[in-house]
């Protein structure tokens, strides 16, 4: 059945099957730190909607899974792939189908990369405010799956709130086009927003029509806050938000994982225990709004710096940005993204200090402070994750939710969160989204496993490779 399928596929496609030990490797991994124990069947390196459709076509009429990669980058292993799976790339198609100022929207394929596009827009005065801090090596195809989000959130919103269709391959390969070209539009069931973070389970997305803003006009102030502990920076952080202001920035990095960031840039080391706010503002109101947040910061009891500098700015941010680089130098690393209420911070950080005492482990903690997205890192020294660890992470995720807050704010369920997912959504929603999975895939043919595994699934560092049956 293997060498069939391989057959039509290379039939049908040519040199864009890649069976290469190479290939198949990389996509037995993503960013999360864990892999597939088996290399995939094939990678299609799909260049039009047109292969996308050959490929599922093939697949669904000889029942072979399918995984949609772009770029690998995601940190729930969604896109890990293993034996008996075609692993469908759409990394090459990364094209800028249009541009319209005057509508402030743009046509893309997936395969773009964010910083690809930045740099496109920025010719015609514009930008996608979308910002993940993985944006020089994450697509706008993968944004879209997983829901992404970043550093300018809490002002501009996520992924969701920045796209006004999405055009998509279901797994018979039929092509929709979901979605509108107006900034209004109200037809039907908002289909559009529902696969968007569906995570490659309803369908292939192979062009997106985005949300623009023109370019913020008057330079940006950056605030870095130090405080003596990370409760401290939380509270200040609170502050902020409790005092009215909006800041398009507001990033909090605890002792542990300042003091990585540091070692990695070669940066003098900060001060023993120091958790530190970075902010920033922008718009003709820059300066004013950024004094008027420092005030706040001071009274909080941080010790505060305002620069106008873009790139002085810009250096301060790139702590912020190297921080899973950092985490990634320290060990085999579990990123995990939980999100809670922004009042809820400095309790969120009074659990993670008390599982840190409890399971005598470190979990160096970021947090987009702005929306209440928090990334504990859980770092090992083995290739896997042990049990305590993940028992520890199970602790996290419980504690999330009691104080309001959910399993991900940005990054997925993928592979790593799915035994957790029934609990937070409660039995009848986890159940009528299973059902909504069938309506679009009644064979099971995309990332079979993902998200909505089996109940009874333990968490893995490998890929599920066809363990939920379609009609379960």
């Amino acid at each position: 059945m293997t060498a069939a399928v391989l057959d039509r596929l290379r039939t049908a496609l040519g040199d864009r099957v890649d069976t290469t030990d190479a290939a198949l490797e990389a996509a037995r991994a993503d960013r999360s730190g864990h892999a597939s124990p088996t290399a995939p069947l094939a990678v299609v390196h799909a260049e039009s909607t047109s292969d996308v459709q050959a490929t599922l076509r093939i697949a669904q009429e000889t029942g072979t899974p399918v995984v949609v990669r772009g770029a690998g980058t995601g940190l729930a292993g969604a896109a890990i792939a293993g034996a008996g799976e075609i692993v469908l790339s759409t990394l090459r198609m990364r094209r800028v189908l249009e541009i319209r100022p005057d509508d402030l929207l743009a046509v893309v394929e997936p395969g773009i990369l964010n910083a690809e596009l930045d740099a496109v827009l920025a010719e015609h005065g514009l930008w996608w405010p979308p910002d993940p801090a993985s944006r020089d090596i994450s697509t706008i195809g993968g944004n879209v799956a997983t829901g992404a989000g970043g550093l300018l959130c809490a002002k501009y919103g996520v992924v969701r709130d920045a796209v006004l269709a999405v055009d998509l391959v279901l797994a018979d390969g039929r092509l929709l086009h979901l979605g509108h070209r107006s900034v209004k539009g109200v037809t039907g069931l908002d289909l559009t927003s529902l696969v968007i973070g569906s995570e490659g389970r309803l369908g292939v997305i192979v062009g997106a029509t985005l949300k623009l803003r023109r370019v913020v006009q008057g330079a940006p102030c950056t605030i870095v806050a130090t405080f003596p502990g990370v409760r401290d920076a939380a509270r200040g952080s609170a502050a902020v938000t409790a005092s009215g202001a909006e800041p398009a920035i507001m990033e909090l990095m605890d002792a542990r994982c300042l003091t990585a960031v540091h070692a990695l840039l070669e940066l003098d080391p900060p001060a023993d225990g120091v958790a530190q706010l970075t902010i920033q503002t922008d718009g003709r109101s820059a300066a004013v709004e950024a004094e008027q947040i420092a005030a706040v910061l001071r009274a909080a009891g941080g010790t505060v710096t305002v620069t106008d500098d873009p790139g002085r700015g810009e250096e301060l941010l790139r702590i912020r940005r190297s921080m899973h680089a950092a985490m990634a130098a320290l060990g085999t690393t579990l990123i995990e993204d939980v999100s809670v209420p922004r009042s809820a911070l400095p309790e969120m950080f009074d659990e993670i200090a008390r599982i840190e005492r409890e399971y005598g482990i470190e979990i160096p903690t970021v947090a987009h402070a702005g929306d209440g997205n928090l990334h504990p890192n859980f770092i090992v020294q083995t290739p896997e994750i042990p049990a305590r660890i993940w028992q520890a992470a199970d602790d996290l995720f419980r504690a999330a939710m009691r104080l309001g807050g959910t399993l991900t704010g940005e990054h997925g369920i993928g592979t790593l969160k799915s035994r957790w997912l029934a609990e937070e959504l409660g039995e009848d929603q986890w159940q009528l989204q299973r059902d909504i999975v069938r309506a679009f895939d009644p064979a099971g043919v995309l990332a079979p496993g993902r998200v909505f595994a089996p109940r009874t699934a333990e968490p893995d560092t490998a890929a599920p490779n066809n363990t939920e049956e379609p009609h379960a």
